[in-house]
């Protein structure tokens, strides 16, 4: 029989790696993650970027509040940080449902899917992040609740279990991947939306900083919104942590006002390039051009080499490093461009 009490089961995760050694770029403290939440933008309005996909939930939104019915099943994916779990909330808000948030490692069996879902109400919103993590088990489960709102639960064990069927409430899940490639393709198949979200251009970056400094009481001119969002990455999650870093170094040196001279120095100091890299990115770099010598190598040589979780590398960094044309992938492996021989001043090797 399934258990119903899995109360952590509806604490949001912390979505990103951990660990205290981490650069500015990807650490994550418990007050960064109050803050964080703090600015999320909770309607579409407050929204910024993402604009056909804003446009396209605003009319779909719409029309499932006329008809008077739950949203149909959506799944956003995308690297870390552009804003999946923001937008799960904007559509619960604009739904007006209650969200219930939970993420795939977490329901481990399927008594715990069967604990959540019975806890939920018609029309109500289940986010579940990193949703290609779920278990086989979990997943059939999963099924006969999106499409037809019952629950098949099996009570004992052996020659006297028995099946018995649950009618839910009709509800929305709103799940968030990473990694599409890992979703299964019947699960993929019954979300009817589904929404892939881009890195953001600077110009958008700049609008959340300037608004994430509004919130935060911070004063930041125009010029200085932009020199923060130019190393941010194409992330706005990224973007809000250099802008509490900065803010943190113009108080201390700057009487706390952001201007373009004052963002330059600090990214400096907390060691973030001009192109937005961080000191594990240009580690990763300099193995590739030095250590390697501009030769293709595999995904876990190259965690080896700079001592970091080969998962980690392939979800966190190499996203960036591709779109910035710093590195590409060959059927041999990873390997540097002549950007970032360039980039890093390095000479490259010569052609036999």
């Amino acid at each position: 029989m399934w258990e119903a009490d899995k109360g952590d089961l509806f604490e949001e995760d912390a979505h990103g790696p951990r660990g205290a050694s981490r650069p500015v770029t990807s650490s994550l403290t418990s007050d960064d993650l109050d803050v964080e939440r703090t600015l999320r933008p909770k309607t579409l309005d407050d929204y910024c970027g993402q604009e056909r996909i804003c446009e396209n939930l605003r009319v779909l939104i719409q029309a499932a509040r006329t008809r008077n019915e739950p949203l149909d099943h959506v799944i956003f994916s995308g690297p870390p940080g552009l804003g999946k779990t923001t937008l799960a909330g904007v559509v619960a808000n604009e739904m007006g449902a209650k969200l219930h948030t939970t993420s795939g490692p977490a329901i481990e069996r399927t008594g715990d899917l069967a604990a959540i879902l019975t806890n939920l109400e018609e029309g109500d919103i289940l986010f579940v992040d990193e949703i290609h993590r779920l278990n086989h088990q979990v997943e059939e489960v999963l099924y006969p609740a999106m499409e037809d709102f019952f629950l098949d639960i099996v009570i004992g064990k052996g020659p006297a279990a028995r099946s018995i069927r649950l009618d839910m409430p009709r509800f929305t899940l709103v799940g968030a991947t990473t990694r599409t490639g890992l979703l299964t393709g019947p699960l993929r198949d019954r979300f009817g939306i589904s929404y892939r979200l881009d890195y953001y251009s600077i110009e958008e970056l700049a609008r959340i900083v300037e608004r994430s400094a509004r919130i935060l009481d911070v004063e930041i001119d125009a010029q200085g919104a932009a020199e923060i969002a130019s190393r941010s990455r194409g992330t706005p999650r990224l973007a809000n942590r250099l802008l509490k870093r900065v803010r943190d170094y113009a108080q201390v040196k700057a009487e706390g006002r952001i201007t373009w001279e004052v963002a330059s120095e600090a990214l400096t100091f907390f060691e973030i390039d001009e192109m937005g890299l961080d000191w594990m990115d240009v580690k990763i770099l300099t193995a590739l051009t030095k250590t390697f010598r501009g030769r293709p190598v595999g995904l876990t040589t190259i965690a080896s080499a700079v001592g970091e979780d080969p998962s980690s590398l392939e979800d966190v960094y190499e996203p960036y490093l591709l779109q910035s044309g710093l590195i590409i992938r060959t059927p041999q492996g990873r390997q540097a461009t002549q950007l970032a021989f360039e980039h890093l001043g390095v000479v490259p090797p010569a052609s036999s």
